[in-house]
């Protein structure tokens, strides 16, 4: 009986595993990084290209023209030295997968115009291999995956190389978060 047990967890992890259909990253999710004192406060973060919990429009995947959606945020505490944010999905095939990770952006950004690079930021690696922005690109025939776009409000400019982790950015972040907020949008092919 207890190999029967063994045998259905271990089919439910692999079940359960992610990466979206390209190389992605098969470690666990990073966790969120641990706030500073004083911290719990929330950021807003919108888009005017899709609510929250809606549908990501194509212009911005794998099937469109791959750029970034145009993002607002709002409520950054007047502490903040900048701004980082992690856009991941969390129903890829092996793990969740990271399409975009940036740092150092000026804390009194407020928009971000579809399609541009965060003026002075430092954009890392993403698990499809490439700097920057990757959009939405899930395996043909799953269920809508959910992004996560989580922006953090931090007290100091992590020192990160430009092929940072996830992880990297996590760890630089604890301790060092203010705020946060997220916005999440779903996307199926």
């Amino acid at each position: 009986m207890r190999r029967g047990w063994v045998v259905a967890l271990v089919a439910m992890a692999v079940a359960a595993g992610c990466g979206d259909g390209g190389g992605g990253s098969t470690a666990p999710a990073p966790s969120s990084p641990v706030p500073s004192a004083g911290a719990g406060h929330r950021l807003s973060v919108t888009s005017t290209a899709y609510v929250d919990g809606g549908t990501i429009p194509r212009l911005f995947t794998c099937d469109g023209e791959n750029v970034s959606p145009p993002l607002a945020v709002a409520g950054v505490p007047g502490t903040t030295a900048g701004l980082a944010f992690l856009l991941q999905d969390l129903d890829a095939p092996r793990g969740t997968f990271t399409h975009w990770l940036v740092w150092d952006i000026d804390p009194h950004t407020t928009r971000l115009t579809s399609g541009r690079h965060p003026k002075g930021a430092t954009e890392g690696r993403n698990d499809f291999g490439r700097t920057g922005y990757s959009g939405p690109c899930p395996p043909h025939g799953d269920r809508p995956h959910r992004y996560v776009l989580t922006v953090y409000a931090t007290d100091h400019d992590p020192d990160l190389a430009p092929d940072a982790t996830p992880a990297d950015l996590l760890q630089a972040l604890s301790g060092h978060t203010l705020a946060t907020g997220s916005l999440t949008g779903r996307y199926g092919r």
